[in-house]
């Protein structure tokens, strides 16, 4: 072989070795960069679908309203109540710019020059002192992933924010995080935050309050202006710097609103009307579920919120008159119904709701005493007697409730007046005639009539009943008293309708009106209760100076005091006792305990009733 032909041999056995060099690393970069993108795909397979978005629903608090337009209280688990982009002001969409992502306007999602500086500032610091995630991602993460630090969530959270910017506005992203991010002091979103921390709408935030809530969504905890005043400084600082540094504000609004004091203490909604808001609560957790809390619905009660807050001071005002007379601890409940629709547009269950929550309107059970006597005297009329006949008002004994017992019922001031009409025997609340008049027309008879009118609670089939011996409550009194006004009965209504988040009605709550007594009863029943105001026992009310009537109720050792009323367009009930069922004091009725309660709501009470259906 000649020396031409061994070099051309080893060339071509050169060029030999390098193909196969080379188809070795060609085949391992594919295999390399097909193990990288089966990686990549098998980490982003799952990514969840950004068209969620379309279908965004936050948990979102339920507003309840009273009938004249006021907000009373907030149903929720997260309080929040969106509010759409273009409603929240440029200064405080900037504050959280500012010091959360400063170029949310330029990056696609991901802001690799954000992430080379925090990268830098950590370096330098020698800790994490910044983060690199934009407005975006922190959205992604929030609506999508969970909260671990994995690269696999990372690079989820990279290409889901990829995803979003191509499908959103920038305000439309931003609009969204502000309404799902966490504040501290349990808001949710900015509007539940403008609300807790500082009592007013987003709409209304100042520069430096638009800056302390910029300052919350890092770290809730640490910069909560009520447990770490000077930290809230220090951050709400730093937010300011910003943005005057990146000239959203002037140098001029930085210096005032470095001079604005941080909120004292956070802004809870005690609820107005507390006993009527958690009385609702209980009747709509039972229909709606969990919904009631999360599903941002209006509810538009019966309630009139000035005439609940005339109640509440009658009620404060009764309670502070009788403890001047007896020893602390009186309770005192209200309610009043709309005679004609049934709405009930005030309910006071006690003193305090906030020291102690039952409700005493609606759930005590308290013997009635005497103002459970219309019933007997219904029970007569219907079978034919009026207010003119006479019945008899001397002793008289009866079978007790256990065997060989005897009970003779006394009246209050010992003395027995013979032969009366049925009109005074209710108007001086004759206990010996009304239990005559009973067995007379039957007990049974008096609690079908009783039943029959609203009283739902079990009634005790003895003559004590006629004098109100069986537990009732309030509620059931005054609803079942609002029939002698015309012999009709409007079911009790706690709330008129439920709208959802988009507006549309979900429930409607039609007035149920029964006739349950004739025309003619019931002007005699007014006869009778009118007596009672005129020369009776509830003579006091008169002050009111127009027609009203009534029934005084006090049950054996002053334990319990009652008076239900109405007029021609709301009835009314009061109640004054203890919760240990001991005596309220000494000559504590129904006349001196609670008729002056009712008094001072009845007279408070505007001329006309207002409107039921709400605007």
């Amino acid at each position: 072989m000649t020396r031409l032909e061994y070099e051309l041999e080893k060339a071509e056995k050169g060029r030999a070795v390098r193909r196969k060099t080379v188809l070795a690393v060609l085949t391992a970069l594919s295999v390399v960069t097909g193990i990288i993108v089966g990686f990549i795909y098998w980490m982003l397979a799952d990514l969840p679908g950004i068209k969620a978005l379309e279908e965004y629903v936050p948990m979102e608090s339920s507003q309840v309203y009273s009938a004249d337009g006021n907000l009373i209280a907030e149903f929720y688990i997260e309080r929040r109540t969106f509010i759409p982009h273009y409603r929240i002001p440029e200064h405080v969409k900037k504050a959280f710019i500012s010091v959360e992502d400063i170029r949310f306007y330029r990056h696609p999602g991901v802001d690799l020059i954000g992430i080379l500086r925090a990268l830098y500032q950590d370096i330098k610091a020698g800790s994490i002192v910044q983060g690199g995630s934009t407005i975006t991602q922190q959205l992604t993460k929030m609506l999508f992933l969970k909260p671990d630090r994995s690269i696999k969530r990372k690079l989820k959270e990279a290409a889901l924010s990829i995803r979003i910017e191509k499908h959103y506005t920038k305000d439309e992203i931003l609009g969204l995080y502000l309404n799902q991010a966490y504040f501290g002091t349990r808001a949710y979103g900015i509007e539940a935050a403008a609300m807790t921390y500082f009592g007013k709408s987003t709409s209304e935030l100042n520069i430096a309050e638009a800056a302390l809530l910029a300052s919350l969504p890092k770290a809730p905890s640490v910069y909560n202006p009520f447990r770490n005043p000077g930290k809230a400084i220090e951050r709400r600082e730093r937010v300011l710097k910003e943005m005057l540094k990146h000239k959203f504000i002037t140098r001029d609004q930085y210096e005032e609103a470095e001079r604005v004091p941080l909120p004292p203490v956070p802004h809870f909604r005690r609820y107005d009307a507390p006993y009527f808001v958690e009385t609702l609560r209980q009747v709509l957790e039972a229909r709606y579920g969990n919904e009631l809390y999360t599903a941002g619905y209006k509810i538009y009660s019966a309630l009139d919120l000035g005439i609940q807050q005339i109640a509440e001071e009658a009620v404060k005002k009764g309670i502070s008159l009788v403890e001047k007379r007896t020893k602390p601890g009186v309770e005192a409940a209200l309610i009043a119904i709309n005679i004609r629709t049934g709405h009930i547009k005030a309910l006071v269950g006690g003193s305090d709701f906030w020291q102690k929550q039952f409700n005493r309107a609606v759930h005590a059970l308290r013997q009635p005493g005497s103002a459970f006597k219309p019933f007997v005297y219904a029970t007569a009329i219907e079978k034919g007697m009026t207010s003119k006949d006479i019945i008899d008002d001397s002793p008289v004994w009866f079978s007790g409730s256990r065997p060989g017992e005897m009970w003779s019922p006394k009246n209050y001031d010992g003395t027995y007046y013979g032969s009366v009409t049925l009109k005074t025997a209710l108007a001086q609340s004759l206990n010996a005639a009304t239990v005559r008049l009973a067995d007379k027309v039957g007990i049974k008879n008096v609690i079908e009539m009783a039943k029959r009118l609203g009283i739902e609670s079990e009634l005790q089939p003895y003559m004590s009943l006629a004098i109100g011996a069986s537990d009732v409550t309030l509620l059931e009194m005054v609803s079942a008293y609002s029939t002698f006004t015309s012999g009709h009965r409007a079911k009790p209504v706690l709330y008129e309708r439920i709208l959802n988040r988009d507006g549309v009605v979900l429930e409607e709550t039609n007035t149920a009106v029964e006739a349950l007594l004739s025309e003619e009863i019931a002007n005699e029943m007014r006869v009778l209760l009118m007596a009672v105001v005129e020369e009776g026992t509830a003579r006091n009310a008169r002050e009111i100076k127009k027609p009203v009537y009534g029934k005084t109720g006090t049950t054996n050792n002053y334990t319990d005091a009652w008076f239900i009323g109405f007029d021609d367009k709301i009835a009314v009930g009061v109640w004054v006792g203890r919760d240990d069922h001991s005596p309220i004091g000494p000559k504590e009725t129904g006349s001196r305990a609670a008729l002056p309660i009712w008094i001072e709501f009845m007279k408070k009470v505007p001329p006309q009733i207002l409107p039921d259906r709400n605007p």
